[in-house]
């Protein structure tokens, strides 16, 4: 059975997403050495953490758009994998999240349910979910998506292609501004919603999970939580507030990623 860790990354002008996915595919290495990991980047990656590299198969859909998002759905004809779980770039894997297999690999497709805030409980605050609230969607989250090769799966990816693609369309029947992006977590909740809850999330399976460190979520004061929590990057573990964190982290702030890395250099030398 081939498995592992698909990581799409494609950098903005102001944001580099390469390299919070080296950043994190050295945290999967660290705790899970023998797991494989795929970048699928257009700009390519001279790190050797990844096991592939690969190209978008069919490109950049929109080069002149700083809005990558709309690529998403290629991940499943680009991994190279049978049973994949797709990270978003900007994690931290703090532990070993290898179990997950055991149990995702008797589904076609599970998009996770759960996020966690830094103490690790089961937040529930909805000040960043109103679109999905409004709709009567699936409250998912795309940054932690298993699927494996398989129709049903295909099928999922082919619905978040034609959504992206007609979303000026999709909007005059969803209730949400005018303005609305087509965000990945949108797209993924419409999907779920098309091929079936049941079929597309275990809420049950709460493991499955990231810790969210949005403002609200964290009911923190300022939007940047690197300027109002400590933060304590060691060989073995990562703690915000003395909490240890037990989740793949969502650190949200990209320049976190440079830390981590910065962090983990220093226990080199």
């Amino acid at each position: 059975m081939s498995k592992g860790f698909v990581i799409l990354a494609q950098n903005t002008s102001d944001i580099d997403y390469v390299k919070c996915a080296e950043v994190l595919a050295h945290s999967i290495k660290q705790c899970m050495p023998s797991a494989s990991i795929t970048l699928i980047s257009d700009d390519g990656s001279d790190s050797s953490v990844f096991d592939y590299v690969i190209n978008l198969p069919y490109g950049d859909i929109d080069p002149t758009s700083s809005w990558k998002l709309m690529n998403d759905w290629q991940v499943y004809e680009a991994s190279p994998y049978e049973y994949t779980i797709k990270l978003e770039a900007d994690m931290y894997v703090p532990r070993s999240i290898e179990h997950w297999w055991d149990i995702l690999e008797h589904r076609d497709l599970v998009v996770a349910t759960t996020i966690r805030n830094f103490k690790g409980e089961i937040a529930t605050n909805r000040f960043y979910r109103q679109f999905i609230d409004n709709n009567n969607l699936p409250d998912v989250y795309n940054a932690i998506t298993y699927f494996k090769k398989s129709p049903f799966a295909k099928e999922f990816f082919d619905t978040v292609r034609e959504i992206f693609t007609n979303w000026e369309s999709y909007k005059q029947i969803l209730k949400c501004n005018i303005d609305e992006l087509a965000t990945t977590d949108w797209v993924y909740a419409l999907s779920c919603n098309i091929h079936g809850i049941e079929q597309t999330t275990l809420p049950v399976f709460t493991d499955m999970c990231m810790t969210h460190m949005k403002q609200y979520i964290n009911d923190l004061m300022t939007s940047d939580w690197t300027d109002e929590l400590v933060y304590e990057i060691l060989p073995d573990c990562l703690r915000i507030n003395t909490f240890v964190q037990l989740y793949p982290f969502h650190y949200h702030i990209k320049n976190f990623a440079s830390k981590i890395e910065d962090a983990h250099a220093l226990t080199r030398i």
